[in-house]
């Protein structure tokens, strides 16, 4: 296939998935602001005074980069995983596995697509943030950079779960059971240098933990974890799941059932 085909086949997925969320705003865009806004009013503006300070910070400007990145986190899996299912369940998946395009390209496809609707709901969080919040930068690569590898890392883990689910209800068990807690433990709220040493170490092995702890250096340079092994751990991830889903695609597992 010619670059202008690789071209052309990408940027018709993509689009189509930019149209498919932007056709439905009031259910893709409009709930995650709804409820970051509500985490807003409650853990900041009510729970917050009595909290005090959090590492030297404002407890409203401490949770504001744990509460974007989990909006970005949520859509952009979210957005990958029911569209490829839907694309399965439809069975016009066959299509785009019988046509000239490679399956690399496919995977980029979806996976942009997980990033444009992260992006766009992390830009909308962050506005509707500065209603509540003195917000700063206080490393504008970080920031960008933490959030765009964040984006693509669960728009492919999205993947993932659409590859691997056989009906809708598995589309839903993986958010609700597994990415929802590891979220909220991933220090969203609070410092983990507050918990016990135990817990501590426990903290460690979830992966979010690395993700939320880098956008917020990247706002208030502030984190509990190292910013080359937030790096490390966020690309490694990339890589195996990149590379997971790009092999389950070249054998076309589950695709043609």
């Amino acid at each position: 296939m010619s670059p202008m085909g690789l071209w052309i086949g990408f940027t018709t997925l993509l689009c189509k998935e930019i149209r498919r969320f932007t056709r439905i705003w009031l259910q893709t865009l409009l709930p995650p602001v709804i409820t970051t806004t509500l985490y807003f009013l409650i853990f900041g503006n009510l729970i917050g005074p009595r909290i005090g300070e959090m590492e030297g910070y404002r407890y409203m400007d401490f949770i504001v980069p744990g509460l974007i990145i989990m909006a970005v986190i949520t859509n952009s899996y979210a957005n990958v995983s029911s569209s490829f299912f839907s694309a399965r369940f439809q069975r016009f998946v066959e299509e785009m596995m019988v046509s000239p395009m490679p399956p690399w390209v496919m995977l980029i496809g979806y996976t942009c697509g997980g990033l444009a609707r992260g992006m766009v709901v992390g830009v909308v969080v962050t506005v509707v943030s500065l209603f509540f919040s003195q917000l700063q930068i206080h490393n504008l690569g970080v920031v960008l950079s933490v959030v765009v590898l964040t984006s693509i890392l669960f728009s492919l883990a999205g993947f993932s779960n659409g590859l691997f689910a056989r009906n809708f209800d598995d589309i839903s068990i993986i958010p609700i059971f597994v990415l929802t807690p590891l979220t909220y433990l991933g220090g969203v709220f609070y410092s983990i240098r507050l918990l016990p040493e135990f817990w501590q170490a426990l903290s460690l092995a979830n992966p979010i933990l690395y993700m939320i702890n880098a956008f917020r250096y990247g706002f208030l340079g502030i984190s509990d974890i190292s910013l080359p092994l937030s790096y490390a751990m966020t690309v490694g991830f990339i890589l195996i799941l990149f590379g997971v889903n790009l092999a389950l695609l070249n054998r076309g597992y589950r695709m043609r059932s």
